[in-house]
Formats: structure tokens, sequence, C-alpha cells
């Protein structure tokens, strides 16, 4: 809707009553509205990532580091808040799941009357939220889906799930993930196994893509030696090599799945198409090296992504 002319009024009909020095501006409206209406009519629409995830007051993490990675990727970000969390970038202090039924409704707002090209999925705080996620991909089986989905944060003492909602995403979540990416740790829940160097996470990789995903990223975050992310799909597995960065840091994990979703939606990357999918990965990768070298201070310690 075209906002009215300074000095305008409405009247009764709705027309539009200037002084003499407005006529000029409001003929030049009336003459180039109609035209722009149907330019925006017939202009195209725009890459959209849905995020689910939790709200981070701190914004170095969740939802806002999900819209931070999504729009440098050259896409634009829908988000469906699943936690409600007290946390800053020296950890997480609680974390508040939202109401299944409200997450539900929302993600069912947004995928009836939006275009959306991916889904990422965040935090998730229970059992009944899973169900709901996994609902939506079923509803929607052609969305490729990247999920990113941690059991507890690096920094804090607080969980994000108990071990039934834990439970959950490993048994119904993983299997209908398009790309899923875990750091060692999460890996190591997942498999019961411990993972420390890039040979056991080749291993771990493999085996968390027989669960179903088509694509896994055991990233290198917390492995020995060098900051090496593994990436296994089909009978394949790759690595993707980069130095530790010497520098403390918050939001990397939310950040690189949301710079891979973006990526797909930006360059149209159907579901079955797996190597569009691991050259989004490597995308991802090389340009979260580049973040990580120019990391943002926003007071404290402990540096953010964006």
């Amino acid at each position: 809707m075209h906002k009215r002319p300074f000095g305008a009024q409405s009247c009764a009909d709705d027309s539009i009553v200037t002084s003499s020095t407005n006529k000029r501006q409001v003929a030049y409206i009336e003459l180039t509205l109609p035209k722009a209406r149907a330019q925006n009519a017939k202009s195209p629409i725009v890459p959209c990532v849905l995020a689910v995830g939790g709200l981070d007051p701190g914004g170095g993490a969740g939802i806002l580091a999900d819209a931070r990675a999504v729009k440098i990727a050259g896409a634009y970000t829908c988000a469906c808040v699943s936690l409600l969390t007290v946390q800053s970038t020296e950890g997480l202090v609680r974390s508040t799941p939202v109401s299944s039924s409200d997450l539900a409704t929302s993600m069912r707002e947004v995928l009836t009357h939006q275009s959306i090209d991916v889904i990422k999925v965040g935090a998730l705080g229970t059992s009944e939220q899973v169900r709901v996620v996994v609902s939506a991909l079923r509803a929607h089986p052609f969305v490729p889906s990247v999920v990113d989905t941690p059991r507890r944060p690096s920094r804090g003492n607080a969980t994000l799930i108990d071990a039934k909602g834990w439970d959950a995403i490993v048994r119904d979540l993983l299997p209908l993930s398009t790309i899923l990416t875990v750091n060692s740790d999460e890996a190591g829940w997942v498999l019961d196994r411990k993972i420390r160097d890039v040979g056991e996470a080749r291993e771990a990789a493999t085996m968390l893509a027989a669960l179903g995903p088509a694509v896994v990223v055991v990233k290198g975050g917390h492995l020995q030696g060098n900051a090496t992310d593994v990436v296994a799909f089909g009978a394949s597995v790759v690595e993707l090599n980069d130095r530790r960065a010497n520098v403390s840091l918050h939001g990397t994990g939310c950040t690189f799945a949301s710079l891979i979703a973006g990526r797909i939606a930006t360059a149209h990357i159907s579901k079955t198409d797996t190597r569009g999918q691991v050259a989004a990965i490597r995308w991802a990768k090389k340009t979260i090296r580049k973040l990580i070298r120019a990391p943002l201070n926003v007071g404290g310690r402990v540096r953010v992504l964006g």
C-alpha cells in the first residue's frame, strides 16, 4: 500500500485532496503506481529458508545467527522459535521450550503461505517438538532439510533437550534429514562411541549416513589436530581440511549449517542432487573460514560470526 503525500487528506470516498503544490506529486503517484504493482507481481520469488531453532538473546547463535548466515548466502530467512533461552556469548544458562502446538502452528502458517526452498532445523527442546518437525518434513517431501540439532551447547551447563527428546531426534528426525551436521561429541552420543580424530570421524560419518541422511558432515572443531570436517555421502567420504583458529567463538555450528541451507536455496539445489549439496557444503566451509578470520567483537572474551 502506498503512502499518501505529506499534507494530503482522506475524504469519505478515499479521494485525495491536496494543495496545488502537491498535485504534480499525486499525478506522478497515480501514473506510476499501477506499473510498479504490475512489476512487483511479475518479480521472481526470492530464495527462502525456514529456520527452526532457539532464540539466543546474545545474538551469537540460534535463529539470529541463522538469519545472518542465510543473508550472506543471498537468501531470505523465515524463523519459527522452538526455545527461549537465557544465554550470552559466555554460554547457556537455561532454556524453555515453546509449546509444540505453537511451533506446529507457526511452521504450518509459513509453509502454507510462503515459498520455502529449504528447512533448517536447529535446537529442539522436547520429543513433541521433534514430532512437529518430522510431520512438517513428511508433509513437504520435496523440500531439502539441513539438520543441526545440538544436545547441549559448547559453553554452559544447561541442556537443550532431554534424553527422550534426543532419542526421538535419532530415531525419527535423522532418517528424514537431507544433510545432517554434527560435531564429534554429538556424533559420539548418537553412536555411543568416542570420536577423537579424523579416522574415527570418517567411520562415524559413514555410520551416521547409514541411518538415513543423504549427506553427513562430522565437523572437526572438537577433533584433535586441525579442524577437518568429514563429509559422507553414498559410498564416498571426503575431508575438508582447515587450520584451527586461535580464537574463542560462539555460534559456529548454527552459522555453518545455515550457510549450507542458504546456498542450497540460492543455487536451487534439489533434494536429490547430492553432488550439488556437497558443493554447497564446500562453499559454506570456505565462507565460514573467512568469517572465523574476521569475527565480530560484541564485548567479552568470546567472538561471534556475522
